[in-house]
């Protein structure tokens, strides 16, 4: 089989593609034929790595992917074989990504895709999808487990709206029955995020955000997932109600600084959000909503939902990386099973 591979951090033409024996699953793995592999950020900033060596010889990057179960370990159930699944967390804390043909891997990280859901959207759930999950899951007053109604009442504004992660939380939100406001930087990220199923839009360049948010929700809204909070703090601070949250998923170089007592006046509640660390009970609880969701069909990709797909072949993964790291609007595929 074909796979792509880097031996040391650095740019993306650190990445090749080389010829392996398919691997055979462990007693608890499934072996699964990679159709898409999905890029998210996450994947080109640990293989760009800060210092050091990377923990394997050889790594296989990508985090996120869909296929079909060809095999199965002896302590899975044969029933699995030709299951249709997404794959989440396949490169985290082990040397094996989705950029190649065919993966094993924990029978946990293969979830059933159901037969409504494209390999497209099962490769862009993953790192977007839980991650949405666990900021719109973090509010006291909010719930811990998201279902059709269950944040009703609620009004959810979501920053970057027209990112992975934003597209994700807004459909989320709305399958919950929250109201939900995003906001965007341009006229095109608008209407994706209209797509998604945004109730309001703000072009926060162009509008007055906090007015025009205040004038949607008067009492302020109750959750923001944020993507940019150091650019986005004194606009959260004016449009966030009192014992409103914060969920903070995303880093840049620079330090957050707070007025401690404009947030104690709030009585505001900031969660951070980092995949990886999140615990087993609050992951698992989002593989099962958004299994909930896909039964649904709540969720969806493409131009027409708000979610533009751009392919790759497996052969230019090194490119796809680079769109990623170079801010592409859409969600960046890569394309398994014509890896030839």
């Amino acid at each position: 089989m074909h796979a792509i591979i880097y031996t040391e951090f650095g740019e993306s033409n650190v990445l090749h593609l080389v010829e392996r024996e398919v691997p055979l699953p462990q007693p608890n793995e499934v072996l699964v034929q990679l159709h898409l592999s999905g890029v998210n950020p996450t994947d080109w900033k640990s293989r760009s790595g800060s210092s050091g060596k990377p923990a394997f010889p050889e790594i296989v990057p990508n985090q996120d992917g869909a296929g079909v179960i060809t095999a199965v370990g002896s302590a899975i159930s044969p029933e699995r074989v030709g299951e249709r699944v997404w794959v989440y967390e396949a490169q985290h804390n082990r040397a094996d990504g989705t950029a190649q043909e065919y993966i094993a891997i924990n029978a946990k990280n293969a979830v059933e895709l159901p037969e409504s859901a494209s390999f497209e959207l099962g490769a862009s759930l993953g790192v977007p999808a839980i991650t949405a999950h666990r900021c719109l899951t973090i509010g006291e007053s909010g719930p811990a487990r998201l279902e059709a109604g269950s944040m009703s009442g609620q009004t959810i504004l979501v920053a970057g709206g027209a990112g992975a992660v934003g597209h994700a939380a807004i459909e989320l939100a709305r399958w919950a029955g929250a109201t939900v406001i995003a906001t965007v930087s341009s006229d095109q990220k608008a209407q994706y995020a209209r797509s998604a199923g945004a109730h309001h839009v703000v072009n926060y360049r162009e509008d007055d955000a906090a007015e025009k948010i205040r004038s949607i929700e008067p009492g302020g809204v109750d959750l923001i997932v944020e993507v940019s909070s150091v650019t986005n703090l004194d606009l959260n601070t004016q449009i966030l109600r009192p014992s409103g949250a914060i969920a903070i998923y995303a880093s840049g170089s620079e330090p957050l600084s707070l007025e401690i007592r404009t947030m104690m006046r709030l009585n505001a509640r900031l969660q951070f959000v980092y995949l990886y660390l999140v615990d087993d009970q609050a992951k698992a609880a989002a593989i099962a909503d958004i299994s909930d969701a896909l039964d649904a069909e709540a969720l969806h990709v493409g131009e027409d939902y708000g979610l533009p797909l751009v392919y790759f072949p497996l052969s230019k993964t090194a490119e796809a990386h680079q769109s990623v790291e170079n801010h592409a609007v859409g969600k960046v595929l890569i394309n398994t099973i014509e890896a030839h």
